[in-house]
């Protein structure tokens, strides 16, 4: 199966047991202070002995700042998927866009039976599935009224709110034929567990959804493939997930090449802050510079410096137009090369009667703005890490040991600093690729590979933005790694401001005189 050339995600799968549950919330935060990126909790609200899912979530998420929660998965038959709704969107809101939503469609049908909800058959709970997802996204768009008349749920009249403050995805536990077409079909995401699902079923499964996908007018990309996985870091790496770190980051790389799996959620038991350490620190950044360096030999070798394509000149653009693009200057840091950018997509050319509006002049100037900010936040990156590189820390002027815990601290705020960045870019590129795009695509369709090229590079910029991540940790606890992570903001750079002049060229002309309603 082909890599789907999602970013990489990383995340917990913890405990939900009430006797436990001070270990659990210790553990939420070990992996929101490591930088994982997901932290889930299973659903069983018939087991006894569990906390409910839904308020273990909503304290994870008011005692972390970075962590995406999620359940892992909703049992839906015993949540109303109209309730479901509004409290997936409420935590959204009030963690700050930190909230997905796993659904399943039902098992142990003699428990959920015994708390009062209805025995359904596998066609059944596929079928009530499908309805689910309809009410939950109905009630996450806005509008009037919603009516929906289906045979396990309904809605006669339900007002849509409160909306998330992100587009929340939907990832669907599914093993069976029937549920995994459903996800091709519908679903934002796959989320299945390696006990039953392992890695050489795989393949068999991803073709069914993406079959699906295809006969319903999706791309297979359009779904994301995350995979519940369990291991010991002991043992002699013959078997899945059972060896040293180095065993892990190979086999999980493999499946992120080969089978499209972009995010992998450890399941661990309460004591288990060892493994989820390791698996952040040492497996996850190790998995994302393989897979980033595979994905980069197999789309384009790093040329020579005098073979690099260089970047296509600006096209001239009207005098009337009142905004000025931000050029390429061509300068390159590193060697490295994740894009050829002579093979980038052209608009239309200016058309010489196009009227230019007042408020598409000034979205085009907010653009460059908005670029501006991240430049100069770019410079201030590159600023701290060179002091880190430097060591001007008055080394001579105090003691060893105080040289050294100041040298922790800088490497701390950097690491908050470039943390707090990364989120920014990211958030920037997703309003774009999720809202503005959409708008420029309808406006003038001729746009539309353009458009593509330039949420292809979101992608790529996010990777980028991974590696940085991973290298900040790396020189935390090892002043050693400053190279790789001057490497890494050099790359940052190469491909941040390549990519902001080349969105700058192709679109500030067109949102002058298209009606995007940006103002």
């Amino acid at each position: 199966m082909p890599d789907y050339g999602h970013p990489l995600e990383f995340g917990v799968f913890l405990p939900p047991a009430a006797e436990s549950a001070g270990d659990t919330l210790t553990l939420a935060r070990l992996a929101d202070r490591v930088g994982l990126d997901l932290v889930s909790v299973q659903d069983h609200p018939y087991q006894a002995a569990f906390l409910d899912a839904w308020t273990l979530l909503s304290v994870i998420a008011a005692r972390t700042d970075s962590v995406r929660v999620f359940p892992n998965v909703a049992n839906l038959p015993l949540r109303p998927p109209a309730v479901l709704a509004r409290s997936a969107a409420s935590l959204d809101i009030l963690s700050g866009g930190r909230v997905e939503l796993g659904l399943g469609a039902g098992a142990f049908w003699d428990a959920i039976e015994g708390m009062g909800a209805p025995r359904r058959t596998p066609a059944e709970s596929v079928a009530a599935l499908a309805e689910a997802i309809d009410v939950i996204r109905a009630l996450w768009t806005p509008g009037r009224g919603v009516r929906l008349d289906g045979e396990h749920y309904r809605l006669a009249g339900a007002h849509p709110g409160p909306g998330p403050v992100h587009d929340i995805g939907i990832w669907l536990g599914a093993y069976k034929k029937r549920m995994l077409a459903l996800t091709g079909r519908v679903a934002d995401g796959w989320l299945p567990s390696a006990p039953y699902a392992p890695p050489d079923q795989l393949a068999g499964m991803n073709e069914v959804i993406d079959e699906a996908a295809e006969a319903a007018g999706r791309s297979p990309s359009d779904i994301r493939r995350l995979y519940n996985i369990g291991g010991s870091f002991t043992g002699n790496g013959t078997e899945f997930l059972r060896g040293p770190a180095k065993v892990w980051v190979e086999q999980l790389a493999e499946l992120a090449l080969a089978d499209g799996i972009s995010g992998f959620v450890l399941m661990v038991d309460p004591d288990g802050d060892d493994d989820l350490r390791r698996f952040a620190e040492e497996v996850a950044p190790g998995v994302r510079e393989l897979v980033a360096r595979e994905r980069a030999l197999g789309t384009e070798q790093e040329p020579a410096p005098e073979s690099v394509p260089r970047p296509a000149p600006a096209p001239a653009l009207p005098e009337g137009l009142g905004v000025t693009p931000t050029p390429d200057d061509g300068v390159r840091l590193s060697p490295t090369r994740l894009w050829d950018e002579s093979e980038r997509p052209t608009g239309p050319a200016p058309e010489a009667d196009a009227v230019y509006t007042d408020s598409g002049r000034a979205g085009g100037r907010h653009l460059i703005q908005i670029h501006d900010h991240l430049r100069d936040e770019l410079a201030r990156v590159r600023s701290l890490v060179a002091q880190v590189a430097d060591g001007t820390l008055d080394a001579g002027a105090a003691r060893s040991e105080i040289n050294e815990m100041t040298m922790r601290q800088n490497n701390w705020t950097l690491g908050a600093y470039c943390e707090s960045y990364c989120r920014v870019v990211t958030v920037h590129h997703s309003i774009e690729d999720q809202s503005f795009f959409p708008q420029v695509r309808r406006a003038d369709p001729r746009l539309g590979p353009v458009l593509d090229r330039l949420s292809a590079e979101h992608r790529v910029i996010h990777d980028v933005l991974n590696r940085v991540d991973a290298a900040l940790v790396a020189t935390v606890t090892d002043a050693g790694g400053i190279d790789a992570l001057s490497d890494a903001v050099d790359l940052l750079t190469d491909t941040l401001l390549s990519h902001l002049s080349y969105e700058e060229r192709e679109l500030v002309e067109p949102m002058a005189r298209l009606p995007l309603g940006l103002a």
